[in-house]
């Protein structure tokens, strides 16, 4: 691929966005496979076949880059997760079942981490970013909630009998389930039961998941 830098503004816009958006996927593959700090700019230019300056010609630095890779990601996750809770809402009169609402919440999430899903380097640079992220990301994880508050809200109206303080611990074990539920970490499970928590289907585990979660929400508070 041509990049602009090297013909000196005469690429078009077109051009311009392709280099662009070599850059951001090239990032993201090499970010999510090997770590924040283990891939260098020129490993990204490298990987995107571009001129070495364009990471910071069009994202202004590295950081500036993860951090755009990741508000991107999580905007899309995020996006489909309101999606599927509207649906619920919808479905329901504005008032669905814990077990719709934490459905909406899971399973966006747990389908992009499915290996056969082109979506899985997406997810896996989102778990490295809860880890490894920049001072910014760190900040926006955990100041920006307003993707939660509206699960919050969905099942504080689901559970009025429940104390909303209840609620939001039961919210926040819930968030846990997510983050540390890949299926990169299924083998420790598979040598800890000695085999027969093999599970590789996306379908049959969201609802493993569900099941624990929605029984979590309906105990007594």
């Amino acid at each position: 691929m041509t990049d602009p830098l090297i013909n000196e503004g005469a690429e078009t816009e077109e051009a311009q966005a392709a280099t662009k958006a070599a850059v951001f996927n090239a990032a993201e593959r090499l970010f999510a496979l090997n770590g924040f700090q283990n891939v260098s700019v020129r490993d990204i230019t490298a990987e995107a076949g571009v001129n070495l300056a364009s990471v910071n010609y069009h994202f202004g630095s590295k950081d500036a880059l993860l951090f755009e890779i990741f508000r991107k990601r999580t905007a899309e996750l995020n996006r489909e997760r309101a999606r599927m809770l509207h649906e619920a809402n919808e479905r329901h009169a504005g008032k669905p079942p814990v077990r719709e609402i934490l459905e909406a919440y899971f399973t966006p999430p747990l389908k992009w981490s499915d290996p056969a899903n082109d979506r899985r380097i997406s997810i896996q640079f989102i778990i490295r970013a809860r880890s490894e992220g920049t001072a910014e990301m760190r900040e926006a994880i955990q100041n920006d909630v307003s993707h939660l508050a509206r699960f919050a809200d969905a099942l504080i109206a689901a559970r009025p009998d429940l104390p909303r303080e209840t609620v939001y611990w039961r919210l926040h074990f819930v968030l846990g389930m997510v983050h540390n539920n890949r299926f990169a970490e299924f083998d420790r499970l598979h040598h800890l039961s000695g085999g027969i928590t093999r599970e590789g289907d996306v379908q049959a585990l969201l609802k493993r998941m569900l099941d624990f979660a929605e029984a979590g929400f309906l105990a007594a508070g």
